[in-house]
């Protein structure tokens, strides 16, 4: 009896941690999207150093999330941090359309990966 209590005690702890890293995944891939689509609206409007900052964060939210993403999601996440990089790069050189570019990238890998 207390076999089968610790075996479901556990098999119930790793299914709560696979549902948290799930949701945690899931709402690091939706603040990624709206900072990487903010880079697109700041670049679209000439605006380098705020593209840079919005880039900057949709990355660090890109990452989080490849982190515990699995298979196509994590290609996809993959993907959109180097694009995100891109963006960053050219952003800092002042090229604000080229940043576009890569930003609208990323937001399409982004949306790719939470399909």
């Amino acid at each position: 009896m207390k076999k089968s209590i610790i075996a479901f005690t556990g098999l119930l702890l790793l299914l709560g941690i696979f549902l948290n890293t799930e949701v945690l995944a899931e709402d690091h891939a939706k603040a990624a999207l709206e900072h990487a689509s903010a880079a697109v609206a700041e670049g679209k409007a000439g605006k380098s150093e705020a593209l840079v900052e919005h880039a900057k964060l949709a990355m660090e939210h890109t990452l989080a999330a490849a982190i515990v993403a699995k298979s196509i999601p994590k290609g996809h996440l993959d993907a959109a941090a180097k694009e995100l990089q891109e963006s960053i790069d050219h952003g800092n050189l002042g090229h604000a359309d080229v940043a576009t570019k890569h930003a609208e990238a990323a937001v399409e890998h982004i949306k790719a990966a939470g399909q």
